[in-house]
């Protein structure tokens, strides 16, 4: 890898996050100028990514403040908006605060990229979530693919602010690049999974220490690995006939088949037993087409719980003896 992005400058926005850790780690191996909007308290290990030194340049910038991300995008021909709260609740009180944050934000973003004429094109974080919550009927013969899109009162009705919020803010980025000639693609990833680059926990990865520590199964069975999607984003912006949108699911996978793998891994946790007769979420297959038209090459489902593992215990998140 190198060489693809020499003398270019792209924007990542929430630089510190888990997929834009990697997409930070990525661009930099490729030779782009990074600028970033971040969480201060949280740039220890972007700062210490090859090629930081040098071409690695972190913002504060507020969300939510319209024109904040002005000087942050100005100059780069390509943003990455990766930045959204991500925490799942039913609590009203909750509703706003997820699903202002990501419509305004994401507005926000967008509308600093109108002012600036060198800005090819816009890559944005969304998920599955904006795409499987339709309330149709989902029975094992169904392909969820890029045409389907979430409908926000399935998502309301159920109280699934973080859906909601995925959903209205990807709908909102099409309808505002449409308006104002913005070359947009968006990548939906299902559960994101894989070593992480960060100090924290994240609530996908989170899942995988709730299986490990044999606590619950999180309702959750479609799974991609973080440097895959991290990958998808550098495509959607290099390859010039990226468009629309890219499922991001390697597996859907029935909860047996996970405890499998972890099984064969970490055979002294017994979770298959631990978990006898748990039956977890409805298996929906997704279309991985378009994303491989693109340029992925999946990690495979087993390689990337391997992975996660492996970094928890060497982040010291895993107590258990493995």
């Amino acid at each position: 890898m190198g060489g693809e992005g020499e003398g270019k400058t792209v924007c990542v926005t929430g630089a510190s996050g888990f997929i834009a850790s990697w997409l930070v780690k990525l661009l930099l191996q490729r030779g782009y100028t990074v600028k970033g909007y971040h969480d201060p308290k949280k740039t220890e290990h972007l700062l210490a990514l090859d090629g930081a030194k040098e071409r690695l340049h972190l913002f504060k910038a507020e969300l939510c403040d319209e024109g904040s991300f002005d000087s942050v995008v100005d100059g780069c021909e390509g943003v990455f908006h990766t930045a959204s709260p991500v925490f799942l609740s039913s609590d009203e009180h909750h509703k706003s605060q997820i699903v202002d944050s990501a419509v305004n934000g994401t507005l926000n973003v967008l509308k600093s990229c109108a002012k600036v004429s060198s800005i090819k094109r816009v890559v944005l974080t969304s998920s599955m979530a904006a795409v499987a919550n339709t309330g149709k009927p989902l029975t094992p013969d169904v392909l969820v693919d890029e045409t389907w899109f979430s409908d926000p009162d399935v998502c309301e009705k159920s109280k699934h602010w973080y859906q909601l919020s995925k959903t209205l803010a990807e709908k909102a980025a099409w309808k505002f690049a449409e308006e104002n000639g913005i070359d947009l693609v968006a990548i939906n990833p299902g559960v994101v999974i894989g070593p992480l680059l960060h100090p924290t926990i994240n609530l996908s990865v989170d899942f995988i220490i709730d299986i490990v520590n044999g606590r619950q199964l999180p309702p959750f069975n479609r799974f991609v690995d973080v440097r895959d999607v991290a990958f998808a984003h550098i495509l959607a912006l290099e390859v010039p006939s990226a468009s629309g949108r890219y499922c991001m699911v390697e597996r859907t996978a029935d909860y047996s088949e996970v405890l499998k793998i972890l099984d064969e891994l970490y055979p002294n946790l017994h979770l298959s037993e631990k978990f006898k007769d748990k039956d977890v979420g409805t298996l929906l297959k997704v279309s991985k087409e378009k994303a491989i038209s693109l340029g992925v090459n999946f990690i495979s489902l087993h390689v990337s719980l391997k992975d996660t593992v492996e970094s928890l215990k060497e982040k010291g998140f895993l107590s258990i003896l493995l």
